[in-house]
């Protein structure tokens, strides 16, 4: 789809100084959903069975997700990573992978997927150039992954794990969301299987992201539990944050086994140092993952911005962001007056992205 009274560009990245927010930050990581549908239904994420879906003239064509990815690159953006709803849903992934893994030199481009197409599509996805992917997984046990997922199929997400390793991609990393209750019983599981298959595991804790998944504290299996857990079993020795402001602390087996990584959101928060901004699939651009309202860059953009307008209004944007959610959830859960998710109205996770 051709963009509506966009001017013609360039195709060059126009350098600028980057910007740091209020609290010194810079923005260099882009999260971009490239659609709201899914075909899963995660009880944490997507829990209901029927979704109203963004009209498709909504959603961001390949030309404006690459244009807008051009501009953030120019402010100083080194990351990019595409998410969704499902990201293999989108018909011809693999063209916006090619267009966007040329963007600059050394640039990362990874990729979040539930797997459940990667089989099919992890050689495309590889010869357009992209060479790191998380897959989801939160266990290993058939029956209670179609309860989590309500639709989904095991057999065909390690299918789709075992072909990105093939075609060649690395890191493969898997990411595990850990309920009280529901899986906290599979972390060393996890763990073996990762160990065994040259994967990076992603432990992540349970936390409010969007209104629909019911969250409460007692459901968290915290970041120091899930660490003891494993060191019981295989001891560690921590790495830290990746450049400093990783989501993930990594640590390494001392036996050489490979490394995990946990993300502790709700109980070590690091809102200090989050350098991540997204681009929902309808073009909004949103400071927080835990954010109640986004810009539309969209409109703006099929206004007939220019690229030097379109830099400055995003500069604009990051300047002013002073967001530390997840500092204060905790700050509120460790104090007397309390936490109540409900009382803080947030995008879903369907909308933004992960």
């Amino acid at each position: 789809m051709k963009t509506p009274n966009a001017p013609a560009t360039d195709n060059e990245i126009i350098p600028r100084m980057p910007s740091t927010d209020t609290m010194g930050r810079p923005m260099s990581d882009l999260r971009i959903s490239v659609t709201d549908r899914c075909n899963f239904r995660c009880t944490y994420c997507m829990p209901f069975d029927e979704y109203t879906w963004m009209d498709r003239h909504e959603v961001l064509s390949f030309e404006e997700i690459e244009r807008l990815a051009r501009v953030f690159v120019g402010l100083g953006t080194s990351h990019i990573r595409l998410t969704g709803g499902e990201p293999l849903v989108r018909s011809n992934l693999d063209q916006l992978i090619g267009r966007l893994s040329r963007l600059a030199p050394n640039f990362d481009l990874s990729l979040t997927t539930n797997g459940a197409l990667l089989a099919e599509q992890a050689g495309s996805l590889y010869d357009a150039g992209l060479r790191r992917i998380n897959v989801s997984l939160d266990t290993l046990k058939p029956g209670r992954f179609k309860e989590i997922t309500k639709r989904g199929n095991l057999d065909e997400v390690l299918a789709g794990i075992r072909q990105a390793k093939k075609v060649g991609m690395s890191p493969v990393k898997i990411n595990a969301v850990i309920i009280r209750g529901i899986n906290e019983d599979e972390i060393l599981d996890l763990v073996t299987f990762a160990r065994t298959n040259a994967l990076e595991m992603r432990f992540i804790e349970y936390m409010d992201v969007g209104n629909a998944n019911a969250w409460s504290l007692d459901k968290t299996v915290t970041k120091k539990e899930i660490l003891e857990i494993v060191q019981a079993r295989f001891p560690l020795r921590e790495i830290g944050r990746a450049e400093g402001s990783a989501p993930a602390v990594d640590y390494e087996f001392i036996d050489g086994g490979g490394e995990i990584g946990i993300i502790g959101s709700v109980t070590e928060p690091f809102c200090s140092s989050c350098t991540r901004v997204r681009l929902t699939a309808d073009g909004k651009l949103v400071t927080c993952l835990f954010a109640e309202t986004g810009v539309d860059l969209k409109a703006i953009l099929r206004g007939g911005i220019s690229d030097e307008e379109l830099q400055e209004k995003i500069a604009a944007i990051w300047t002013g962001r002073a967001d530390r959610y997840s500092d204060l959830r905790w700050e509120s859960l460790s104090s007397s007056a309390g936490y109540r998710p409900r009382d803080h109205k947030k995008i879903e996770m369907i909308t933004l992205g992960g």
